[in-house]
Parts: structure tokens; sequence; C-alpha cells
């Protein structure tokens, strides 16, 4: 389901007053909501920028939680848990932006051709080696299909051609939005 221009804000109130909240007071706010799309179970990721730059990114692919209270949790997670940054603090607040993707479910493909560069995500597994980079990366580094394979199979520890044999390959969607 689409989210209107009022679900992506209500989304985005919640991801900063969670961030802010949590980060001073180890709380959770509570939300009321009565938005249909809100309440439907699917993948998000969340992240966050301070100066422009990434300073946090957490996501699940697939949740059993409503979509706002997933990424609530998914605030938390990209303020506190990314292990390559960090905990946020309180004097940082001020200087983040947020950027919020909602994803469609993930598709298993064949060929490499099926992925669109810009308007797919990648998700690939080998073995223990998982690595995902969501759509908006392939475009904000100027990649091609190939270069946005072997940049999402850096992130899985692979080397750069190693969704080449025997990789699985995921494609997904993603209704990005944002405040900056």
């Amino acid at each position: 389901m689409p989210l209107s221009k009022e679900d992506k804000s209500f989304l985005l109130k919640i991801t900063m007053e969670t961030i802010e909240s949590y980060v001073r007071t180890k709380k959770i706010p509570v939300f009321e909501v009565q938005s249909p799309a809100l309440m439907e179970r699917q993948g998000v990721f969340v992240c966050i920028k301070e100066k422009g730059e990434l300073r946090g990114c957490i996501g699940i692919f697939t949740s059993d939680k409503p979509l706002y209270l997933t990424v609530a949790d998914m605030a938390v997670s990209a303020a506190t848990q990314d292990p390559r940054f960090m905990p946020l603090v309180a004097s940082e607040l001020s200087q983040i932006s947020i950027e919020i993707s909602c994803l469609s479910p993930m598709k298993k493909i064949k060929a490499i051709s099926e992925i669109e560069v810009g308007r797919h995500g990648l998700y690939i597994v080998k073995g223990f080696c998982r690595g995902v980079l969501l759509p908006q990366v392939a475009t904000e580094h100027c990649w091609d299909r190939t270069q946005f394979l072997e940049h999402t199979s850096l992130k899985a520890c692979l080397p750069t051609d190693g969704w080449k044999d025997g990789a699985d390959i995921y494609i997904f969607e993603a209704e990005v939005f944002g405040e900056w």
C-alpha cells in the first residue's frame, strides 16, 4: 500500500521523536496511529546522516510488527547499534537528518539483467556472507549494474566478483523519503 504524504510526514515525526527520546532518556515514545498504511507489515531501513555523512543505517527486510513500530525500532537501532559508528549522543541531535526506506518484498533473480539501477536494491547471499545496498546508493554514486553488484559483494565481505559464482541475488524496491 503506497504511503500518503501524511503517512510519510508521520513516519518522519516518529523517527525523529524516537531518536531524540531514546538518546536523551532511553525511552521510546508512544504514538497513536490511525492510518491503515502504517499498520501494514513490511521491511524498512532508517538511515541517519550528520552534516551529509552517514551516521547510522539499520533495517529489516520483513517484520511482524506494524510499519510505524518497525520504523521506531529501526530508528533506535540506527542511532545506537550500527556497529560502524559510536552511539549517537544528545549534542549531535540538532545536526542529523533522516531517510526512511520502506521496502517491497524481496525477489530472487535468475539473471542480473533483471536489476534496474535506481529502482532496485540488492541483497547478496553466499554461504555465511550477506550484504545489502539500498536502491538510492547506486544512484548517489552513479554506479552501473556491475559496479552495484561489486559494491554489494564488498558489503557482504566477498571479493568484488563474489556475486558471479554461487551467490543468491535478490532485488527489492523502496519508497524513500527523508527530512534534511
